[in-house]
């Protein structure tokens, strides 16, 4: 096993590219989510069901961004990623036709993949037999295409991965990613998370296990992080992609540099499918892991991105390992109220407000905040932006399987 580090190492988030119920591109993010407006509204589309709303991306027209042919062999999931890879390239100030490809890698996290195509063949398979279930299905649904569709599109030859770690899919993936760097495997990664699961079976699912929120009069209201009122996540689609590169590689080509990832941690639960560790342990491992890997110590970081999924006990939990790891000193906050939880794009979007809260010293507040739980003993962020001078920042992913995911971000 490797030792303890005695030398950081940084990677640059040179390009950021979102796509969101907040919007499509960072700065309809950031006057969506830093203004604290939610995006939850009911659903045509889960219409009679429990749970009738949710967070969708609006405005997106897969035709138009991408071209119809290309756009009728994709799931959303890969409409969503390959858009939002596009952007993050175009935000770094890169060229595919001009980059070395083969150095230029691809990590995707996603939970689901290309669900609702399978969900869709599946109901022709059930309702006309075989003869019609379309051909496309396996280019479709299996959860690696994402990152297939992003290598084609940008020719980007270099290791091709995804992971698949439930909500903290989208961290493990930009971890990862700063290895291949590390390692000199790569030059530049494309990191990040895609997800756009919102059908009616996989809502019903989420539906009947209690994990989401029922306040159907009022949707907008639903997602409210470390509020006493809370009952429970509201569900969202999107993807982020970060590039990511050596920092001396970046200063080389005159890159802007956005901020860094500066460590990564991971651990496992190892105690329910679904209920997060009352202990809080396997998370704690996690955010200690990514500070170590960062050189960090606990009291140099100004801002945590907390999961904070609106559910009962993630935020009792979450918040109390916050308290025990931080004290009471950063600024927390769960852009979830605003966006909704993103499943395996989580993470990812997270990372991205992570880095844009560093960049512009200005952390997002959390939306619907009216009353903070009293079991919540940190200092969240409500109402308004808060300026921020922030040294260093966590973002934090748990996901179901006890599976977590911490990476820490350094500015610029």
């Amino acid at each position: 096993m490797r030792g303890a580090r005695t030398e950081r190492f940084d990677v640059a988030v040179t390009g950021v590219g979102l796509v969101t119920p907040a919007g499509i591109g960072v700065e309809a993010n950031v006057e969506r989510v830093w203004s604290g407006t939610p995006t939850a509204a009911r659903d045509s589309e889960l219409e009679g069901l429990p749970v009738d709303f949710g967070c969708r991306v609006p405005g997106f027209d897969a035709g138009a961004l991408l071209g119809r042919r290309a756009a009728v062999r994709m799931d959303p999931v890969s409409h969503f990623g390959v858009v939002a890879a596009r952007q993050a390239v175009q935000d770094a100030a890169l060229d595919p036709a001009a980059w070395d490809g083969a150095r230029v890698g691809v990590v995707m996290g996603t939970s689901l993949g290309g669900w609702s195509t399978v969900e869709r063949e599946h109901g022709k398979h059930l309702a006309d037999g075989p003869g019609l279930v379309s051909p496309l299905l396996m280019v479709m649904g299996p959860v690696n295409m994402t990152a297939g569709y992003i290598a084609m599109d940008l020719k980007a030859l270099g290791p091709n991965q995804v992971v698949s770690t439930a909500c903290a899919s989208g961290n493990t993936a930009i971890g990862y990613a700063r290895a291949l760097l590390e390692a000199g495997v790569c030059d530049v990664v494309l990191a990040g998370g895609a997800e756009a699961a919102m059908s009616p079976t996989a809502m019903a699912s989420l539906a009947r296990a209690g994990a989401l929120s029922t306040r159907s009069d009022d949707p907008a209201a639903a997602s409210r992080p470390f509020d006493a009122d809370r009952d429970g996540f509201v569900a969202g689609e999107g993807a982020a992609v970060l590039v990511l590169e050596r920092v001396e590689d970046a200063r080389a080509r005159g890159a802007r540099v956005r901020a860094r990832v500066s460590g990564f941690g991971a651990s496992a639960d190892g105690h329910h499918a679904s209920a997060p560790d009352p202990s809080g342990g396997g998370a704690e491992r996690a955010i200690r892991a990514a500070l170590a890997d960062a050189l960090i110590e606990p009291g140099e970081v100004d801002h945590v991105n907390a999961h904070g999924t609106s559910t009962p006990l993630n935020d009792k939990t979450e918040s109390g390992i916050v308290r025990r790891v931080f004290g009471e000193r950063p600024a927390v906050t769960s852009t979830k109220g605003v966006v909704g939880h993103l499943l395996g794009a989580a993470g990812a979007a997270e990372a991205a407000y992570t880095v844009l809260a560093v960049e512009r010293g200005l952390v997002p507040p959390t939306a619907n905040l009216s009353s903070l739980d009293a079991e919540v003993q940190v200092d969240v962020v409500a109402k308004e932006a808060r300026p921020v001078r922030i040294g260093a920042a966590v973002n934090n992913s748990f996901g179901f399987g006890g599976q977590n995911a911490v990476i820490a971000v350094t500015p610029a």
